[in-house]
């Protein structure tokens, strides 16, 4: 995925998987999972949807006749979409894909919101991948204020720490999830099941959260 027509692509067809929904539905479903598209607006998402449907990814049929809120008309129908075959099959392959832009900071949310539809191995590279280009930035950061410190006020020298500590968060948060990933499929194999399709959980949430 290169674009965020791409990243929108894909969440939308992976909010669509869980179930049919109609625009002002997933427009809702978008803004509230997906950080990223927490601006995002019937302008954009529209055209988006005919796309795919054009492409036959999507189809859309009419829903029931309740308008959302704050409509300004009376009754009208509503489209309600869902995939088709070609929309499962493509989606399946945009899931499967683990390449460098996976884990960037525009795509890894909308990525990780979708692990439960991923399998285990594309969502262990994609963690590695991030977690690598975390530990990358940090560096890059801390040899730069190391040459800048000097220069730097006091309210500029907080506000890097500030990001540095964030940074350092997201790593400690990515080592568990990578070990919890990791010690499914162990465990997994342990007890002849292959690997895991999901996280190991005991209470729907990963190890690294409870």
């Amino acid at each position: 995925m290169r674009s965020r027509s791409d990243v929108l692509e894909l969440a939308i067809l992976g909010l669509l998987a869980e179930t049919p929904m109609h625009g002002y539905e997933l427009r809702k479903r978008l803004n509230l999972l997906l950080g990223s598209f927490r601006a995002l607006s019937y302008g954009s998402l529209y055209p988006a949807l005919k796309t795919l449907a054009d492409r036959h990814l999507i189809v859309g049929a009419d829903g029931p006749q309740t308008p959302p809120p704050h409509a300004l008309s009376g009754k009208r129908a509503r489209i309600v979409y869902q995939l088709t075959a070609e929309g499962k099959e493509h989606l399946g392959e945009m899931l499967a894909t683990a390449g460098p832009s996976s884990w960037e900071d525009e795509h890894f949310g909308v990525r990780f919101a979708l692990f439960a539809q991923t399998d285990a191995e594309t969502r262990l590279r994609i963690l590695e991948g991030r977690r690598t280009r975390l530990t990358e930035r940090l560096e890059q950061v801390r040899q730069s204020a190391t040459r800048t410190r000097e220069r730097m006020d006091a309210y500029t020298l907080e506000l890097q720490r500030h990001g540095l500590e964030q940074v350092e968060r997201e790593v400690k948060w990515l080592d568990g999830l990578i070990d919890n990933e990791r010690g499914a499929w162990r465990r997994a194999d342990e007890k002849g099941l292959g690997r895991s399709t999901g996280p190991d959980t005991a209470d729907g949430a990963p190890a690294s959260q409870r």
